[in-house]
């Protein structure tokens, strides 16, 4: 079943990426002492231009003129119902956010996925959500390059450039970072214009 969702979710990511190219994502930061968080929402439309359905291959144009192919998966349900003309509109939306724990917190990774396919008989579309919250700790702190080392739950470690001066200030060796990812994509086919 997990397989199957990532495998949906996939194939609406995959239709939904031929335009982002195109489309200028609208990106906003905010910060609070402690707490930093990104949020990015690129929104696309294209049309329709081609559907080859031996293969589930559909071509979608941008308004730019831009042509891109795309295979739809047979978890995309459906597919018989799209039509040249139709209008395809895709919005991808991701955010992170990091808190700083002071105190000794568990170390964890957990991950939520949603999904939500169009009713049999309609155009194809749907939205699919993925969360993920991990608790690291913090190993190392470097002030002069100012680079803050995490551990996760699985040992590995990454390290993250915190660039703001008094951000950096507030972390400590052994300090737990709290990152909150996610990230969510809508479809919807409208028919052709009349």
């Amino acid at each position: 079943m997990r397989n199957s969702k990532l495998i949906i979710a996939a194939t609406l990511v995959s239709l939904a990426t031929a335009g982002y190219a195109q489309t200028e994502p609208q990106v906003a930061v905010s910060s609070a002492p402690g707490k930093v968080s990104v949020t990015g929402t690129v929104k696309t439309t294209s049309t329709v231009v081609g559907i080859e359905p031996a293969t589930r291959t559909v071509w979608l144009k941008d308004a730019k003129g831009k042509v891109v192919q795309v295979v739809v998966g047979e978890e995309a349900r459906n597919f018989d119902q799209l039509k040249v003309g139709d209008v395809v509109n895709a919005e991808y939306s991701e955010a992170m956010t990091l808190t700083l724990k002071k105190g000794g917190a568990q170390l964890s990774a957990n991950e939520n996925q949603t999904l939500e396919r169009a009713p049999m008989g309609a155009k194809p579309g749907g939205t699919a959500s993925r969360e993920v919250t991990v608790m690291a700790v913090v190993t190392a702190v470097n002030h002069q390059t100012g680079a803050v080392t995490l551990k996760g739950p699985q040992g590995n470690s990454l390290d993250v450039i915190v660039q703001d001066p008094e951000q950096l200030k507030l972390v400590k060796k052994g300090d737990h970072i709290e990152v909150v990812y996610t990230e969510a994509i809508a479809i919807s086919v409208e028919p052709k214009a009349k």
